[in-house]
């Protein structure tokens, strides 16, 4: 079977997915945000196939993610480094990793995340850039944006869905069709 490709949607979450949607993936930049750089040093972290973990690689290379960087020229080896990409996937695995703790950690945590000066525990929440308040299916919702199909347009405004023309200034507004 052939895998869809969410390359040419037009949503931003379907195009992320395209390119670190695969949980190898997820797995290796995290590992690589550890400190794991070689292709030896994930395959005994993950215990992951080299085939698979070759085509992986690739695919983080390939999407900007990560860059490959020759430490060894004989025999020739790289190590893999997050590109400014890959360390603006960290917010992500950190939401991830709190979803996870929440919800599938019954015995607890077996990893934490621990700020980098103080070697504490940080909690990881989603809050919103300009305001500092957290976002949650309580205080924000999906909308169409200015980037929008007419289709999508017409979906959101169906459903009486926020329809956002413009992201220039400090608010948002409906569409003003409501």
């Amino acid at each position: 079977m052939e895998k869809k490709s969410f390359e040419t949607m037009p949503c931003a979450i379907a195009r992320a997915l395209e390119h670190v949607g695969e949980w190898w993936s997820i797995l290796i930049l995290r590992d690589v945000m550890n400190g794991l750089s070689r292709f030896d040093e994930f395959q005994k972290s993950l215990g992951i196939v080299p085939n698979t973990l070759t085509r992986r690689l690739g695919r983080l290379v390939d999407s900007g993610l990560l860059m490959k960087r020759r430490y060894s020229e004989k025999p020739p080896r790289d190590e893999y480094v997050l590109t400014e990409r890959g360390h603006d996937f960290m917010p992500v695995l950190a939401a991830l990793y709190a979803f996870g703790e929440k919800h599938y950690s019954p015995k607890g945590s077996d990893t934490l995340i621990v700020s980098k000066k103080g070697k504490k525990r940080l909690t990881p929440i989603v809050v919103d850039k300009k305001t500092g308040e957290p976002i949650t299916c309580a205080s924000a919702q999906f909308g169409a944006g200015p980037a929008s199909s007419k289709a999508k347009m017409d979906f959101y405004k169906e459903r009486n869905l926020p329809i956002i023309t413009s992201t220039k200034g400090a608010k948002a507004e409906p569409h003003p069709s409501f």
